[in-house]
C-alpha cells in the first residue's frame, strides 16, 4: 500500500448522521483527520463554545453512525475554511473538491498526490465559488444511472478509497 496523507475537510454538511458516516469511513481508511467547518456538525470538544444541548444533541446523533470513530479520528473543528484551506496548502496538501463542474476531473483518471485534502461539502448545494476556486483539482464521481449525485458520505467513501490505493 502507498504511505500517503488524506485530510479530510467537511464544509456544510447539515446531516449529523452524514458526519458519523464520514467518521467512520475517515477511520476505516486511514484519514490522518478530519476537520469540519461551516454549519457541520460536530461532537463535543473539550473547549466547546456551544451550548452545551447543541453540543450533546449533534455527539448523540453522530454516535449513532459514528460507532465509537468520533472518537479513535483526530478531528477539529474550523470556524473559517478558507484559512483552513490555505494553511493545508502550505503544509504541502493537494486541495481537492469532490464537485461537479465543467472543469472537474473525473476521479478514476485522476492519480493522488502523497498529501491530499478532500473537502466535501453541502448535500444539496454542494460546494460554494469561494472553496472551488481554491481548489487544486476539482473531482467528480461518474454515474451511471438516472440520478445526478451521491449522497455526501457514499461520495467520500468513494474517492477517500481511491485516494488511499
Amino acid at each position: 500500500m502507498v504511505k500517503r496523507r488524506i485530510i479530510l475537510v467537511a464544509h456544510d454538511v447539515r446531516s449529523a448522521h452524514n458526519v458519523g458516516s464520514l467518521l467512520r469511513t475517515a477511520d476505516g481508511l486511514g484519514v490522518e483527520k478530519v476537520y469540519f467547518s461551516g454549519y457541520t456538525p460536530y461532537p463535543a470538544a473539550r473547549d466547546d463554545k456551544r451550548l452545551p444541548h447543541v453540543a450533546s444533541r449533534a455527539t448523540t446523533q453522530i454516535s449513532k453512525t459514528a460507532l465509537g470513530a468520533e472518537d479513535n479520528v483526530a478531528w477539529e473543528h474550523s470556524d473559517d475554511v478558507t484559512k483552513l484551506l490555505k494553511a493545508l496548502a502550505g503544509q504541502g496538501f493537494t486541495i481537492a473538491a469532490l464537485e461537479q463542474t465543467k472543469s472537474s476531473i473525473s476521479l478514476e483518471k485522476y492519480r493522488p498526490t502523497e498529501a491530499t485534502a478532500l473537502v466535501v461539502g453541502n448535500e444539496v448545494d454542494g460546494l460554494n465559488g469561494q472553496i472551488l476556486g481554491m481548489a487544486d483539482v476539482r473531482l467528480e464521481i461518474p454515474m451511471l444511472g438516472s440520478k445526478e449525485s451521491y449522497n455526501v458520505a457514499i461520495a467520500a467513501a468513494i474517492a477517500l478509497y481511491h485516494l488511499r490505493y
